[in-house]
C-alpha cells in the first residue's frame, strides 16, 4: 500500500479551502481535524455542492458541511480489512486514526487495487458541443471566424473545451457547426491529432441550443453531456457525471452561484404598512450556465427540423415530470459573451501561463 499523506483542515476553515484541498489531493476529499489533530470529518466535492445547493457559500465554515461521522479505519489495517470496509461503507478513501483519533492518513481505494483508478466515476457516452453561433456581441472579431475559435491563451476555446473532455475520460465528441463551418472543421478534422475522435452535425439551418441533438445519428446507451461553444470553465466534468448518475436524472443543468447587490434600501410591506426594512442586500440566484448532462431517455423530446433550445428541453422534462437535477459550478466559469469577458478571460489565461 502506498501512503497518502492529506494536510487536514481544521474546523473553522472557509468551503473555499476544502474545494482547494480536494482538488490539490486528486483524491475528492478533504480531510477536517480538531485543534489537537483529532479527526473530526470528512468533505467530498458532493459534500461541497450539496452545502451551495443548500444555501452555503465559499465563506462556509467546513465544519457545517462536512460528514461529521466519517468511516475510518485504525493506523495498521491490512489492505483486505480496508478493501472490504470501503465496500461495505461504499466509500473511495478512509481516513487512518490513531489509538486516540489523531489522523494519520488516507487511504484511497486507487492505493489498494490500481485497476479501479479509471473506473471510479461515472462516464460520459460521448459529449456535443454546440459550435454553430455567429458571436455577433463579439463583432469584429467575429467576422472571419467562428466565437468557439477565439484564441485565450495562444489555444482556440473549443480546443480548450475539448482538452478537458478528454482529462474526463470522454472519447467521443460531436461538434455542432453552421457558421464559418469550415473553420472549425479544418482545424479539427477527425480530432486524431488531439487524441479523441471527432463527429460533426452540420445545421443546415440555425436549430438553436438544443436542435442539433436530433441530428445525431446514434442513440447512447448511457448519459452524454452537451455544452455550449462559448463556454470557457475548469469544472469538474468527471464529478458531473457522477452527480448525475447518482441522482438519477434525465437532465442535469450546471449552474453559477450569481449574487445581485442592490444598492438601495430595500422596504417590506404588508399592504401600506412597513414591516422590515434591509439596507443594500443582496439576492443569490443559481443561474444556467450552458452545460447539461441529458439521460438517452431525454432524446426523446427533441424535435426534428426545428429550432429547439435547451431551455425548450428542460420545460418539456419539468411538464412531463421527469427529474431534473441542478449541479452547482464553483469553479472558474465564463461564457466570453463580450470582448470584456474574452479580455478578462485572456489575461487570467495568460497569468496563468
Amino acid at each position: 500500500m502506498v501512503p497518502v499523506i492529506e494536510q487536514p483542515l481544521g474546523t473553522d476553515a472557509p468551503l473555499v479551502d476544502a474545494i482547494r484541498a480536494i482538488e490539490a489531493s486528486r483524491r475528492r476529499i478533504a480531510v477536517v481535524v480538531s485543534a489537537g489533530g483529532q479527526l473530526v470529518g470528512t468533505l467530498t466535492d458532493g459534500d461541497v455542492r450539496r452545502c451551495l445547493l443548500s444555501g452555503g457559500t465559499l465563506a462556509t465554515l467546513v465544519c457545517e458541511a462536512m460528514n461529521a461521522q466519517p468511516l475510518s479505519a485504525p493506523f495498521g489495517s491490512s489492505d483486505g480489512y480496508l478493501l472490504d470496509l470501503m465496500r461495505r461503507g461504499n466509500v473511495m478513501a478512509v481516513p487512518l486514526v490513531s489509538a486516540d483519533g489523531r489522523f494519520d492518513r488516507l487511504v484511497h481505494l486507487t492505493d489498494l487495487a490500481p485497476e479501479h483508478a479509471s473506473a471510479e466515476s461515472a462516464k460520459f457516452a460521448f459529449a456535443v458541443i454546440m459550435a454553430g453561433g455567429e458571436g455577433m456581441r463579439l463583432r469584429p472579431i467575429t467576422e472571419n471566424i467562428p466565437k468557439p475559435m477565439v484564441e485565450i491563451g495562444g489555444v482556440p476555446l473549443l480546443e480548450r473545451q475539448i482538452e478537458r473532455l478528454i482529462k474526463a475520460g470522454v472519447k467521443r465528441v460531436y461538434l455542432s457547426v453552421n457558421y464559418l463551418s469550415h473553420v472549425i472543421e479544418g482545424y479539427f478534422g477527425d480530432g486524431a491529432r488531439l487524441g479523441i475522435e471527432i463527429r460533426y452535425l452540420r445545421e443546415r439551418e440555425k436549430l438553436g441550443t438544443g436542435g442539433a441533438l436530433s441530428l445525431l445519428p446514434e442513440v447512447p446507451d448511457a448519459p452524454f453531456l452537451v455544452m455550449n461553444g462559448d463556454i470557457l470553465t475548469t469544472s469538474d466534468f468527471s464529478s458531473l457525471a457522477t452527480f448525475h448518475c447518482n441522482h438519477n436524472a434525465d437532465i442535469t443543468v450546471a449552474a453559477i452561484d450569481f449574487h445581485v447587490n442592490i444598492p438601495f434600501g430595500v422596504i417590506h410591506n404588508e399592504g401600506p404598512y412597513v414591516t422590515k426594512l434591509a439596507e443594500k442586500p443582496s439576492q443569490r440566484f443559481l443561474c444556467n450556465a450552458g452545460i447539461y448532462v441529458l439521460s438517452p431517455s431525454a432524446l426523446g423530446l427533441v424535435p426534428r427540423d426545428r429550432t429547439f433550445n435547451m431551455t425548450d428541453l428542460i420545460e418539456a422534462c419539468l411538464r412531463e415530470c421527469r427529474s431534473v437535477a441542478v449541479f452547482p459550478v464553483h469553479e472558474y466559469w465564463s461564457d466570453i459573451g463580450t470582448p470584456a469577458d474574452l479580455d478578462r478571460a485572456r489575461t487570467l489565461f495568460s497569468e496563468a501561463a
